[in-house]
């Protein structure tokens, strides 16, 4: 060994500092076990400085403009414009000017070890981390390695966009200056979700989508939010494939499926993810580099007793929240295997993420917004439920009236009629992010209807909205 290496041992190496490599280290820390992460950017990792967190806090104050102006009595007051430069500062106090500081002093705090630097699975429970300096360090685990290391945006295989250099969601949400205009390249949530940031700013906004908007939630979902984009001056053309794009000196030009261009400033490429997972050793252990990682539900993978997946690297749900959780059921039943204590992998048990296949609750922050959680009607269908779907017209609930004047919205159940239980919920309309929770609650206790009679929602709030789809339902059904 060179005087540049360091060999260290530790309970649990954690490959990625992300929100969900964090919370991993975080709980084999609180069952009595040593960890270390290897990060080589920012420790926080994607959701703190380029996704969740600026995302949202870019949305915001549209939102409570947008709030503002549909009140009678407060729409009087407000006479302005959103101040650009004062959005991107607050979105800059959200991602502590890209600074990871704080979430280094919470790892010293919470007794988690760092290394910075790039780290690969070299060997058997075994992670070589090589540092800017180019200097290595080789660390052993005694009992598990995990993989945390996350995803990156998919540059589509469009003639002449990667030599565009497209804005990702990176560039979209850490952006100085606003473009005076702004395509967009995509249909899923950060399409719509950057599309709502830029148009309420004040971009000319077009979203080209080779499909529908939100193809993976209830149809009408997607449709309302393209008319909520519209509303917002956005040229949304759904069904259409974008054929070339190239740069010039005056911004950059699309080709659509006919012929048809488009000239913007800067193209976004919001069209999925792809595993971050090329160059982390995944061939020392018998898989495939740049594949997404399978794990059984307690995040282990298959065939190994040491290595485990958590987060978006595993395909399983890309959503922070949910990365979280898993990363909680592995860091506890890492823990629990490296002490001896009993493991409990029962569905639904301590050590598994059992609600990852059918109870994943999502917000999408677009006007309107979209809050979802289980399955939808299709998805019920295909897993063989007998099914019935329960629609509302959430601006029909008096607490709507009060909270916006002309309040529209839609509300929709899902409901497995052989059991009497909810398995989807979805709900469209402005500020519905916060009715969720009830559905998703509903949903992992399996609830029956009978007895959600009895949770009486209190008047007059937009939670009334439940008490109307049970009532749509029919009591007689329950």
């Amino acid at each position: 060994m060179s005087a540049a290496e360091k060999t260290d041992e530790y309970d649990l190496i954690v490959l990625g500092g992300g929100a969900v490599g964090e919370n991993v280290a975080d709980r084999a820390v609180q069952g009595g076990l040593t960890a270390i992460i290897v990060e080589d950017e920012l420790v926080g990792g994607e959701c703190s400085y380029w996704a969740c967190m600026p995302s949202k806090a870019l949305l915001r104050p549209a939102q409570a403009l947008r709030a503002a102006q549909h009140v009678g009595g407060a729409s009087q007051a407000v006479t302005g414009t959103l101040d650009v430069r004062a959005v991107f500062d607050r979105r800059d106090s959200f991602t502590s000017n890209w600074s990871d500081d704080g979430q280094v002093k919470w790892l010293d705090s919470a007794g988690i070890d760092l290394a910075r630097g790039h780290g690969r699975i070299s060997g058997e429970r075994e992670v070589t981390v090589t540092g800017a300096d180019g200097a290595t360090r080789v660390l052993r685990a005694r009992h598990a390695v995990a993989v945390s290391t996350g995803s990156d945006a998919v540059i589509p295989p469009i003639d002449g966009l990667r030599e565009a250099a497209p804005w990702t969601s990176r560039e979209a949400t850490s952006a100085e200056e606003l473009p005076d205009s702004l395509a967009v390249i995509g249909g899923g949530v950060v399409a719509v979700e950057m599309a709502t940031v830029y148009a309420s700013l004040g971009s000319r906004v077009t979203l080209v989508a080779r499909g529908g908007l939100l193809a993976s939630m209830e149809p009408f979902a997607g449709e309302r939010v393209a008319a909520g984009l519209r509303e917002l001056g956005v040229d949304v053309r759904t069904q259409t494939g974008t054929t070339s794009v190239r740069r010039g000196d005056d911004g950059v030009t699309l080709t659509l499926d006919g012929g048809e261009q488009i000239s913007a400033d800067e193209v976004l490429a919001a069209t999925g993810r792809s595993a971050r997972s090329d160059d982390i050793g995944l061939e020392v252990v018998g898989l495939t580099p740049g594949d997404w990682i399978e794990t059984d539900d307690t995040m282990r993978v298959p065939g190994s007793e040491w290595l485990y997946a958590v987060g978006d690297v595993t395909a399983r749900v890309l959503l922070t929240h949910q990365g979280k959780y898993q990363a909680r059921a592995a860091g506890d039943v890492i823990a629990a295997r490296a002490t001896g204590r009993e493991v409990d992998d029962a569905p639904w048990g301590r050590h598994v993420a059992t609600a990852d296949h059918a109870a994943v609750p999502q917000v999408t922050f677009s006007s309107p917004e979209v809050a979802s959680v289980g399955l939808t009607a299709a998805a019920a269908r295909d897993a063989g439920h007998e099914v019935k779907v329960v629609d509302y017209d959430l601006g029909a609930v008096a607490g709507a009236g009060v909270y916006e004047d002309g309040y529209e919205g839609q509300a929709r159940l899902v409901i497995d009629t052989g059991r009497d239980v909810i398995v989807g919920a979805t709900f469209v309309g402005p500020e519905v992010a916060d009715l969720v929770q009830a559905a998703t609650i509903a949903v992992v206790g399996e609830v029956p209807i009978a007895r959600l009679w009895h949770a009486v929602p209190a008047y007059p709030t937009i939670s009334e909205i439940w008490l109307r789809l049970l009532e749509t339902y029919g009591r007689d059904s329950a």
